[in-house]
């Protein structure tokens, strides 16, 4: 979970915020594995961790005995070494109630560009866990994607979080010229907003997996505020066919889903997911929507907020909370334009 003080100033560029505002924000803060080597840990073992995805403390603090130990060189000895190193420093012991709610007190959300939505959710959207987005083509989803990775730049004031941002495309639908137009419409130099998103091409299951270690070590490097896969869904669908593969997928989307909620909890980032629909079998063909999210609950249980969009009238679209621990369900209309997410026309 990102968190701010209320005192956060607005500037624009990332890089500079991070450079001169460190002691005015309260961040969540990852320790690197360098770190360790004043614990007795060898150069060498570090290597072998990162090597395997671990980037930081906390990335060893939350992982398994067992799942350490699969690394390899690192034997058992050294495991229950690290654990023990990690413990003290790392709090994941109770905490009181009031405790949990003076945290979020300082949470920060990402604006969509839409006023409307925004207060549907809130604020925008969470950082420090995953939001999943779920329509049929044409409802802007990927627009949506777009949006954050310029709005996550901005000021905290301004609805920003002052980070950079991550992008992993599974159907080859993004668009570079998008974030051009979104960053004049928000008043960001173009040049730069494009320099702070990372994006990457996946094209199968195994290098979106694959990807994710690359995203903690690039996540580990500089200060990120939205980590976007778009779609978390796709390639498993095409990689994994048939009743037979069925259990193999769900258990694999399960592992990539983790390794998302670890990142969202071991960097602060808002991890933004899209998904695609399949016709309902159950649901009536003259039923408002008989689409139904695919994944099934493996990823429903994975995200913490999920979203419905539907087409509306005209140009419009809604957005309905479909299943979130906080949002009452509810609906709100949007619009999809050149310059990304904006509020409904009408």
């Amino acid at each position: 979970m990102m968190q701010v003080e209320q005192t956060a100033a607005a500037h624009a560029d990332p890089q500079q915020q991070h450079d001169e505002h460190d002691d005015e924000m309260e961040v969540v803060q990852f320790r690197t594995l360098e770190v360790l080597q004043e614990h007795g840990i060898a150069a060498n073992d570090i290597q072998k961790l990162q090597n395997a995805g671990y980037h930081t403390v906390e990335s060893i603090a939350h992982a398994t005995a067992r799942k350490l130990s699969e690394v390899k060189g690192v034997s058992e000895a050294k495991v229950l070494k690290l654990k023990e190193i990690v413990k003290s420093m790392v709090s994941m012991e109770f905490k009181t109630a009031a405790d949990a709610l003076e945290d979020r007190k300082y949470l920060v959300t990402l604006t969509t560009g839409s006023v409307e939505i925004d207060k549907l959710l809130e604020g925008g959207v969470e950082t420090g866990s995953i939001t999943e987005v779920f329509g049929e083509f044409r409802t802007g989803k990927t627009q949506l994607c777009h949006t954050l990775c310029v709005t996550c730049q901005m000021a905290v004031t301004d609805g920003g979080a002052e980070g950079k941002a991550i992008y992993i495309d599974t159907e080859g639908t993004f668009r570079p010229a998008r974030l051009q137009a979104i960053a004049e419409r928000f008043g960001l130099d173009p040049a730069v907003a494009l320099e702070n998103v990372a994006y990457a091409r996946a094209h199968n299951s195994e290098h979106q997996m694959e990807l994710l270690k690359v995203a903690a070590a690039i996540m580990a490097q500089d200060r990120y505020a939205l980590l976007v896969v778009d779609s978390a869904t796709a390639l498993y669908r095409t990689d994994y066919t048939g009743r037979g593969e069925l259990s193999e997928r769900q258990m694999q989307m399960g592992q990539f889903l983790r390794q998302l909620t670890r990142l969202a909890e071991e960097f602060g980032v808002a991890v933004f997911i899209t998904n695609q629909v399949v016709a309902n079998p159950d649901g009536m063909s003259f039923a408002k929507d008989s689409t139904k999210p695919i994944g099934g609950n493996i990823i429903a249980h994975a995200s913490t907020t999920r979203l419905r969009l539907r087409k509306g009238r005209g140009e419009n679209r809604i957005m309905t909370v479909f299943d979130s621990p906080t949002l009452p369900e509810a609906d709100a209309q949007y619009a999809v334009s050149a310059a990304g997410i904006c509020d409904a026309t009408d």
